[in-house]
C-alpha cells in the first residue's frame, strides 16, 4: 500500500499545480434550433459541450430546452431547462500537520437548471441595447463516489451530498448592426448575483446570418469569479456557436 501512496501523490502533482492558476482557459462550442410559432411565441433546443484546464480536459456536456414570449414591443418573456453532466474537480484535504488525509478524483455528475427571465431592448440608431433579467435555479442530486484515505491507505466510498442554488443573473448588452452586413457584433456584461457578487462575465463576440435560417457566432469571453465556494478559477473562453432557425 506504501508504493500505492507514492503513486497517487505523483499522479496529483499535475492537477495540484494546474489548480494553483490563476486563471484557466477552456473552449465552449454549442449547436441548436429555434423554431417560431407564432408571431410571439418562439421555442428552442439546444446541446453544448465544455472544456477546461487550458482545453485540455472535458469540463461539461448539457443539453437544453427553451421557450420565448413577446409581451409587447421590445419586452420578452422566457424559460427554460438545462440537463447538466459535470466533470467535478478532484478534492484534496490535509491534516492539521500539514499531511495528506484524503484524496477524491474527479467525477461526472448531473445537475438540474431552471431559469425564468425577463429581457427589455431599446433601438437607437443602429444600436440595440438590452437588460435581461434571469432567475436560475439549480439542484445537484446526492452521488456516490469513492476517495482514497491516506492515513489507512485505502479506498473508501463516501457521498456527495444534493445542493442546489438561486442565483440572479443580470446582463446588459450592446449590439451594433452594420449597414449592409451579415456580420452583427456585439459586447456585453453579465453579474451572478446570491445575496452577494459571484461572478462577472465580460464578453465581446459577433454572429453571422446566412441565408436567415443559419446563425454561426464567435466570442471571447473573460469570467471573473468572487466567490471560491466551487474552487473555481477566473477564465479565459473562447466560444464557438451555430443556431439553424425555421
Amino acid at each position: 500500500m506504501k508504493k500505492m501512496k507514492w503513486l497517487l501523490m505523483l499522479l496529483m502533482a499535475l492537477p495540484l499545480n494546474a489548480a494553483a492558476q490563476e486563471s484557466d482557459f477552456g473552449i465552449w462550442y454549442s449547436a441548436g434550433a429555434e423554431k417560431k410559432v407564432n408571431q410571439k411565441l418562439s421555442v428552442g433546443a439546444e446541446v453544448e459541450f465544455r472544456t477546461r484546464n487550458d482545453s485540455k480536459t472535458a469540463d461539461r456536456w448539457s443539453g437544453g430546452l427553451s421557450a420565448e414570449y413577446k409581451l409587447l414591443r421590445g419586452l420578452k418573456l422566457s424559460a427554460g431547462y438545462n440537463l447538466l453532466y459535470d466533470n467535478n474537480q478532484e478534492k484534496i484535504t490535509y491534516n492539521t500537520d500539514g499531511s495528506l488525509n484524503n484524496w477524491r478524483p474527479s467525477y461526472w455528475g448531473l445537475r438540474h437548471r431552471f431559469n425564468v427571465a425577463l429581457t427589455g431592448a431599446l433601438d437607437l440608431g443602429n444600436f440595440s441595447f438590452s437588460l435581461r433579467e434571469r432567475w436560475q435555479y439549480t439542484w445537484r442530486p446526492e452521488k456516490d463516489t469513492k476517495r482514497y484515505d491516506f492515513d489507512n491507505d485505502w479506498w473508501e466510498y463516501t457521498t456527495v451530498r444534493s445542493k442546489s442554488r438561486h442565483l440572479l443573473r443580470s446582463r446588459l448588452q450592446v449590439e451594433y448592426n452594420i449597414p449592409h452586413c451579415k456580420v452583427d457584433p456585439y459586447a456585453s456584461v453579465e453579474l451572478f448575483n446570491a445575496m452577494k457578487l459571484q461572478k462577472t462575465r465580460f464578453t465581446i463576440g459577433a454572429d453571422w446570418k446566412y441565408q436567415k435560417k443559419h446563425v454561426v457566432g464567435l466570442f471571447y469571453r473573460y469570467q471573473s469569479v468572487n466567490s471560491n465556494d466551487d474552487d473555481e478559477p477566473d477564465r479565459h473562453i473562447l466560444g464557438l456557436s451555430y443556431k439553424f432557425k425555421f
